[in-house]
């Protein structure tokens, strides 16, 4: 398995990461200036059982903090995440204690 290298795609909304020949990716929505909404983790079945979304959630939220901006984690996995690791509830938009399920359907990473 080759190291892991996240990169921010902010032409496509989404942040990939290329690993053994498969793209796994958490897709995101910019809500006015100050507000990113995480949409959707997608993590191919080859590269399952990882880590992989953990790596790509905890790298989109550290650059949302680095840009001060807040995140509203439609995605119930970025939910789950942030609510298990609370150092990054302050990145919050909302006070609400349930996400909708990812807005977006299952797919392949193009």
């Amino acid at each position: 398995m080759e190291e892991a290298q996240v990169i921010h795609n902010s032409a496509k909304q989404r942040y990939e990461l290329p690993m053994d020949g498969a793209l796994a990716l958490l897709e995101y929505k910019e809500q006015g200036k100050d507000v990113l909404v995480f949409t959707h983790t997608f993590v191919p079945p080859e590269l399952r059982g990882k880590n992989i979304a953990a790596i790509l959630t905890r790298f989109a939220l550290d650059d949302a903090r680095s840009q001060g901006k807040k995140v509203h984690p439609q995605c119930t996995y970025v939910d789950s995440f942030i609510r298990r690791n609370q150092e990054y509830a302050d990145l919050r938009a909302d006070s609400s204690n349930n996400a909708p399920s990812c807005g977006m359907p299952r797919h392949k990473a193009d």
